[in-house]
């Protein structure tokens, strides 16, 4: 099951998604063309999975930012038991 992305707000600079998943929703596998920051909105745990398979767990905390660079293929998955929500703003210049 895939979990619920809006776009909240995109230029010619930036792109601001914002995501809601349930526990075990996942992004479905997907392509980063630019440099992207995620800032989760709730505390959580998150497995990132690889298009080889490999699966990476991750603690997202609430108000702190990640940066990701270009280039990252991956799926995320609420590995958690409750809901999870995060935006990710990709920088599409630079």
């Amino acid at each position: 099951m895939t979990a619920s992305a809006s776009v909240q707000h995109e230029d010619e600079r930036v792109r601001v998604t914002r995501w809601d998943f349930e526990p075990g929703q996942s992004t479905g596998r997907h392509l980063h063309e630019h440099d992207y920051v995620v800032v989760p909105v709730t505390d959580g745990r998150t497995d990132v999975v690889t298009p080889d398979g490999t699966v990476t767990p991750s603690r997202l905390r609430a108000g702190e930012s990640y940066f990701r660079p270009a280039g990252t293929e991956h799926e995320v998955v609420n590995a958690g038991t409750l809901p999870l929500a995060f935006v990710e703003i990709e920088l599409k210049l630079g």
